[in-house]
């Protein structure tokens, strides 16, 4: 049974919402370690007390070097409402993402088409269609810069796979870290400098806006930046 506590950032009886640790896993993959679903899991059974299986959803991912916004159902309709609102693009989404050089525009809207190699879990963004690609759409713009590390907003408008990570990259701005999109050196423990800061939608069965939000990592290359964050 899992030892470790998960940040709760919202909690209901429909969804329940993580701060989620760089390094863990949202979903399980072939290496069969600990989810973040199975931690989610446990710490409902705790607190609940429940004899049996504990339902939870998981309404989307994030990439295991990735911190922020997680957000699973408790219930299947919670679920599949969820699901609806992520299918029509119904929830917003903030990330904060540090990268190096600094983009050639202060701010902006980047448009690419991505394709997605499965086997080595990678993709690639093209400037204009090809065959099997999707469209992807992000809006960016940069709110702070200090020892060659510049922070940037970003706002996806799709979510295609390794989004965000792929299109900064195209653009010659890595994200720090990322060594797969052409980072120039790694982080001490393996993640990468993107954060989903905060996720705003209409509750599934409340029908009240909310906003969701989890604060960035406690340590570099975060700590570099006054978003009240000093490291551990």
């Amino acid at each position: 049974m899992t030892k470790q506590t998960p940040e709760i950032v919202y909690e209901d009886n429909h969804i329940i919402a993580v701060n989620k640790k760089p390094g863990i896993l949202v979903q399980g993959d072939e290496t069969g370690d600990e989810t973040l679903a199975d931690i989610v899991k446990a710490y409902i059974k705790n607190k609940l007390n429940k004899p049996g299986d504990v339902f939870l959803g998981v309404v989307h991912r994030l990439d295991r070097p990735v911190s922020g916004v997680v957000i699973f159902a408790r219930t299947s309709k919670a679920l599949t409402r969820m699901n609806e609102l992520m299918r029509d693009r119904a929830i917003q989404k903030l990330y904060y993402a540090i990268v190096f050089p600094r983009p050639e525009e202060l701010s902006g809207t980047l448009k690419h088409y991505i394709s997605k190699d499965s086997d080595k879990n990678t993709v690639k963004a093209y400037n204009s269609p090809k065959k099997d690609t999707k469209e992807a759409i992000l809006e960016y713009k940069v709110i702070g810069e200090l020892d060659q590390k510049v922070l940037l907003e970003v706002r996806p408008h799709t979510g295609r796979p390794h989004q965000i990570r792929v299109q900064l990259s195209k653009i010659g701005s890595p994200i720090v870290g990322d060594l797969r999109y052409g980072a120039s050196y790694p982080l001490q423990d393996k993640s990468i400098a993107l954060h989903c800061r905060s996720m705003r939608f209409i509750h599934p069965v409340k029908k009240e806006e909310i906003v969701i939000e989890a604060e960035v990592p406690r340590k570099f290359p975060w700590n570099v930046f006054s978003y009240n964050v000093s490291d551990d």
